[in-house]
């Protein structure tokens, strides 16, 4: 590998937002922001808005969509064209 092109790789310290949760990572993500972990070392400090820790795939809290309730309705407003049109054939 050729010396000094690559990103230093090391610990960073990540806060989601959204639950108040921290990880500690490595990473090559720069940052100027610094803060002390639980183990007494400072890391360099960034912030999320989303992680796995709030994202709703990850923590099943999930909306799933009624796709019944969409075709239900869609057969209320346009059922009759369809059917009409299957009886004369």
């Amino acid at each position: 590998m050729r010396p000094h092109i690559h990103p230093e790789y090391r610990k960073v310290l990540f806060r989601d937002l959204a639950s108040n949760t921290y990880f500690l990572i490595g990473s090559t993500l720069a940052t100027d922001r610094t803060r002390e972990w639980e183990d007494g070392n400072t890391y360099p400090y960034v912030t999320l808005d989303v992680s796995s820790a709030s994202h709703p795939f990850y923590t099943g809290k999930q909306k799933q969509v009624g796709k019944e309730g969409q075709v239900a309705r869609f057969g209320q407003r346009f059922g009759q064209f369809f059917s009409k049109g299957k009886e004369k054939q």
